[in-house]
């Protein structure tokens, strides 16, 4: 295809500021779906995890056809945690659409990819996106926008930004409001006048950045990237090249577009199209293919290193493979090492002895959410709780930190400045507005682990909290965050609803009766700060007394409900989390109540 015909674009938008459901529109208008044909709503969020939590993981790639232009489309991530992703991203992308809430203006998120984008200098198009929301104050956000740019230190070219307005829900768009249509086709007009065709030299020898890689059962190892100079057939032999070492010859043997959201075979492609190429089962990330001729590699994107880290470790409870179809540590093992080819913001370690694993991550969220992929696919295994990755920074032990910007009703604030001051959180911002407080505090990452459950509690559901990584500083002490003890099981029994009624006024229950628990295994939370050990299948004595009235029947409380997150923030560096398919468990490392008494 002519390359001036091109338009390649990758897409910033903050978490739920409508970034899937824009794209979706997109497909939907240039005409790749007959009007009876079922369309499955966010398209572009394809795994499971991702249209349940109404957040991109992965980038996904698609693309349509616009007139005689081929428009292919780039899914980015809206959270830091997955910035991995973004970086590469942005290195296919010729411009970028900057997609903002016409309420909430620029969020946090997004600042992270936005500097990206203008460190490379991509052309920035603005929409302003449901602009039908009640409190919409599109002026107000696309003023915020311009600030962040001037401050993000965007050229005066870039500051010039073309705006767009549209409500994606609803499919509308248009240059102004008042001149909304019901159509797309405003948003592809501004593309194909401002976001320039890919600028490669056809006529070099071949050269390929790889930006992600998709595993297909039929396909196996695909690799996708921009095509930076010259073109490719099917069955051309190519090397793969990295800083240190060039592949032996490997023939293509299939070449795939993109259409929608879906492959596409093709038999060639050229300069500045985004293509995925199979054949080539020992690709990886950040990997060059090339013609044989010229092998030297492209420069591939540097990633922020990790941030916090978390030990992996086979499970080793008495419920062991009762509910998972992979178990063994080797399992575990090619399971973790297999998901580095694919996200380069993963780092895997082996622990001393082959008793576990390091996993380490750019957040809590992106470390859950492998766990969560996980289990999702039978695995059964232990994680212990998340830690900060600390440094030595010219001889001083450091630690990361964040900027924290916090949006509160007005009767919240109190309960969460408190919070932050125990996690050692220092205000450097507060301003009130409309009945909501706006707060913004630099604190270490170790401080954020776990808050965000509680920061829902104290808000109501009604908060918002984003954070970004600062950088390595000084360590600041201890912080304690748990102030109180577990109830722990005595024994491998099932739960007895007697037993549980006598138990709850100890604490808050995570069971219910009936449910199988092995010793060692923590089934509520102590309101004092020790551990209790307690039996929770005691059994009410049975005598030949007859009893003057009936017996109370027992009321329990219903057990408290914790997400994966919610567990990983609870469990303290003496527990586990136990994860398998059907169940996710808290327990002590040390299972036996003896054990722990010589431990100490």
């Amino acid at each position: 295809m002519d390359q001036n015909k091109i338009r390649n674009i990758a897409i910033i938008a903050h978490v739920d500021h409508g970034k899937t459901t824009l794209v979706d529109q997109l497909f939907k208008a240039s005409g790749m779906y007959r009007d009876n044909q079922e369309i499955q709503e966010r398209l572009m969020d394809s795994m499971d995890l991702e249209r349940e939590r109404g957040i991109t993981i992965q980038s996904k790639n698609g693309a349509c056809m616009y007139k005689d232009h081929l428009v292919n489309i780039i899914d980015t991530p809206g959270h830091a945690d997955f910035g991995g992703e973004v970086e590469r991203v942005l290195k296919m992308a010729d411009g970028v659409l900057f997609l903002v809430d016409a309420q909430e203006g620029p969020m946090p998120q997004s600042h992270f990819v936005l500097k990206k984008a203008i460190a490379l200098n991509l052309p920035i198009i603005v929409i302003v996106n449901k602009v039908d929301k009640q409190y919409a104050r599109s002026d107000w956000a696309i003023d915020q926008v311009f600030d962040l740019m001037v401050n993000l230190n965007a050229t005066d070219d870039m500051l010039d930004f073309p705006i767009l307005y549209a409500s994606a829900k609803n499919g509308l768009s248009g240059l102004s409001l008042d001149s909304m249509s019901e159509s797309m086709e405003p948003i592809f007009e501004s593309v194909i006048k401002n976001v320039p065709a890919p600028n490669c030299d056809e006529a070099a020898l071949f050269k390929l950045l790889v930006s992600s890689i998709s595993y297909s059962p039929f396909m196996g190892r695909l690799a996708i990237g921009k095509v930076s100079q010259g073109k490719i057939l099917i069955n051309q032999e190519v090397v793969i090249s990295s800083e240190d070492k060039v592949s032996e010859k490997i023939r293509v043997t299939k070449i795939y577009g993109f259409k929608s959201d879906s492959f596409e075979e093709i038999t060639q492609a050229s300069a500045g199209n985004i293509v995925a190429i199979a054949g080539l089962e020992a690709i990886r990330v950040n990997e060059t293919i090339s013609h044989p001729e010229s092998p030297e590699p492209i420069t591939g994107i540097k990633v922020d290193p990790p941030t916090i880290s978390m030990q992996f470790i086979a499970n080793n409870s008495p419920f062991s493979g009762l509910e998972g179809d992979y178990v063994t540590s080797s399992q575990l093992k090619e399971r973790l090492y297999k998901e580095t080819l694919t996200d380069v913001a993963l780092h895997v370690e082996n622990l001393a002895g082959d008793s576990g694993f390091t996993v380490s991550g750019r957040g809590e969220l992106h470390l859950s959410i492998l766990i969560e992929k996980m289990r999702r696919e039978g695995f059964e295994f232990q994680v212990a709780r998340p830690k900060v990755i600390l440094k030595d920074v010219d001889g001083t032990l450091s630690e990361p930190f964040e900027e924290v910007t916090i949006q509160v009703p007005d009767e919240a604030m109190g309960a969460v400045i408190e919070s932050m001051g125990n996690r050692k959180g220092q205000m450097q911002h507060m301003d009130q507005q409309d009945g909501m407080v706006n707060l913004k505090f630099e604190l270490p990452t170790r401080g954020l682990l776990g808050y965000q459950s509680e920061f829902m509690t104290q808000t109501k559901g009604l908060g918002l909290l984003f954070s970004k990584f600062l950088d390595y500083r000084k360590h600041t002490g201890d912080i304690k965050v748990r102030k109180c003890g577990v109830l722990i099981s005595k024994e491998t029994c099932k739960s007895i609803a007697y037993a549980l009624d006598n138990l709850q006024d100890r604490g808050r229950l995570f069971i219910g009766p009936g449910v199988d628990i092995y010793e060692g295994q923590i089934i509520g939370e102590n309101s004092r700060e020790e551990d209790m050990v307690v039996n929770p299948s005691k059994s009410k004595k049975l005598t030949n007394m007859r009893a003057s009235g009936s017996d109370d029947s027992v009321i329990l409380t219903p057990p408290l409900k914790m997400s994966l997150e919610q567990y990983l923030s609870f469990i303290d560096d003496s527990e586990l989390v136990e994860c398998t398919p059907k169940s996710i468990r808290v327990r002590k490392i040390i299972l036996s109540e003896s054990d722990r008494k010589r431990s100490h």
